[in-house]
């Protein structure tokens, strides 16, 4: 039997590949997307579409749209097989960069439309006539904290990874040091 064949097997990977699909849908992800790259991320071997069909019971067609998804996310990537003339995918392992990237494409998609269409209405608002200040500065705070973070998401990424894992890790303890430096200044 491949390997292939055996990953589906174990209880503990059909949770997973389940619990990752659950979790998708309920980030807005297609679920069927979300277990192919569950799959694909448990999987020690490249695999092509066939076997993914056939290891989740999905459709193929299914499987050729969710695998051009996450190529585009670059969750997942094409490997060639020597002798094979069928595409082979894998997915990114380090979950650090995984992460990184489901968030760059979340940003790309859903903060940064959000981001130029509250600039489109703060533009507006701050021609119109009679508007509200309390509008407007709603606006304008919201505007804000869009652009705090926006820049300290892009001071995040040109964190490496080992100090940015260890800044995660500290939690609350961030806290205590910024405590600390206050008291000295």
């Amino acid at each position: 039997m491949t390997e292939t064949n055996e990953i589906t097997q174990h209880d503990a990977v059909e949770q997973f590949i389940l619990y990752w699909g659950d979790m998708g849908s309920q980030w807005g992800v297609n679920r069927s997307v979300a277990q192919i790259h569950a799959l694909l991320f448990l999987s020690r071997e490249p695999m092509n579409a066939e076997q993914i069909s056939a290891a989740l019971g999905i459709a193929r067609s299914n499987v050729s749209n969710s695998l051009k998804e996450l190529v585009g996310w670059k969750l997942i990537r094409r490997v060639p097989i020597p002798g094979d003339r069928r595409e082979y995918f894998e997915a990114e392992t380090d979950v650090w960069e995984m992460a990184m990237r489901i968030a760059q494409g979340r940003k790309e998609r859903e903060i940064d439309p959000a981001a130029a269409a509250l600039t489109a209405c703060v533009e507006k608002a701050e021609t119109e006539k009679n508007i509200d200040p309390v509008i407007l500065k709603r606006l304008l705070d919201m505007q804000d904290f869009m652009a705090t973070t926006n820049s300290w998401y892009e001071q995040m990424l040109r964190v490496p990874k080992p100090q940015l894992k260890t800044l995660i890790k500290m939690g609350d303890k961030v806290l205590s040091v910024l405590k600390i430096a206050r008291k000295g200044t």
